[in-house]
């Protein structure tokens, strides 16, 4: 790892003269620039990037990948149907070789997802359960992979995009088989299955406090009440410049701290509307340093995770036509003017 950063000082040291940061003499080894996870940890906190199997033979995104960042997340190695792609046929080989990575980087990892509507395999979505029948699947599946990876996972997505944008529950194979109690089932039978991993609800359009989040409160403070295993609130991130930057970040991370709970910022990309220009970068690099100041700013946002690093393997062009340029490194892996913001805002 330590090869890998002192390659990558002459890029960043160019970066940053051409960002206008002066960097004195030319880098000695022991003037290497703090990397986003050793700034972050300055202030207690982790910063993370996810990856996705497919670009692990990528050499030098592998190496930036290993160094730079201090939590992974498995893009899409460790759901349903990658885990579980015939009932009772379980395959870890995916989300293993992510996990085995992380770890050979001295690297936490945040597991993702155990329960969501989409991507799950056609055995599960093509027939009509009953709900003891789902139950037992449920449970099965939930229990038997959190018990793979007992004591490997720093957190879990338990239970992802549980809410529609109105606030009332998502209809997913889940809420019309068993009803809402699903989550709560989902949260007990991972923490059976692993007692010390934290347990997080995880959506998007939750940064911002609105219908949504405050469905996500007033459960949360349900569940607490009852005592299920709720350990955090991940809230995904995903912006976009044209729909304006979500200015009740802080108040909604800090209602969700006086639960009790940790949050996080779980899938962080900010996209813009294609083609790229200095005006719409500058505006991007000024979201990511108001959403790092923002978990700054209150002590139970434990981290941050990049919805990968680079635009070269960004979600964003195959999902939104026309939308793009949505993460803190380019194409080339070159740092981008919301890489400095993010630094500026982790060094003050």
């Amino acid at each position: 790892m330590r090869k890998t950063r002192l390659r990558l000082i002459g890029a960043l040291a160019a970066g940053l003269m051409a960002a206008g940061v002066g960097t004195g003499a030319p880098a000695q080894a022991q003037d290497e620039p703090a990397t986003l996870a050793e700034l972050a940890q300055q202030h207690g906190r982790y910063y993370g990037s996810a990856t996705d199997n497919p670009e692990l033979v990528d050499e030098p995104y592998k190496a930036l990948l290993g160094s730079e960042f201090d939590m992974i997340t498995p893009g899409n190695g460790q759901k349903w149907y990658a885990t579980e792609p015939q009932q009772g046929d379980f395959d870890f080989t995916l989300g293993d070789e992510i996990v085995n990575l992380a770890r050979a980087n001295h690297q936490r990892v945040r597991g993702h997802t155990l329960v969501w509507h989409s991507q799950l395999p056609d055995w599960l979505t093509s027939r009509e359960w009953t709900a003891p029948e789902l139950r037992a699947v449920l449970k099965k599946h939930i229990q038997t992979e959190v018990r793979h990876y007992r004591g490997k996972i720093y957190a879990w997505d338990v239970v992802n995009e549980a809410f529609n944008e109105d606030g009332t529950y998502r209809e997913t194979i889940f809420y019309k088989t068993l009803g809402p109690g699903y989550i709560a089932d989902a949260l007990r039978w991972a923490h059976q299955a692993d007692p010390k991993a934290k347990l997080y609800l995880n959506d998007y359009n939750v940064e911002a406090v609105g219908p949504k989040s405050d469905a996500y409160y007033k459960l949360a403070k349900e569940l607490k009440a009852r005592g299920v295993p709720l350990h955090g609130f991940g809230l995904q991130a995903h912006l976009a410049l044209q729909y304006g930057y979500p200015t009740t970040l802080e108040d909604n991370l800090r209602r969700f701290a006086k639960l009790g709970l940790d949050t996080a910022l779980t899938e962080v990309d900010v996209r813009m509307i294609l083609p790229a220009d200095e005006a719409k970068l500058a505006t991007q690099a000024e979201w990511y340093r108001d959403l790092t100041e923002a978990c700054l700013a209150v002590r139970r946002c434990v981290g941050i995770t990049l919805w990968d690093y680079t635009d070269k393997y960004s979600w964003i062009p195959a999902f939104f036509d026309g939308e793009g340029a949505a993460l803190p490194w380019d194409e080339q892996l070159q740092p981008k003017p919301a890489y400095f913001a993010i630094r500026e805002a982790l060094e003050k």
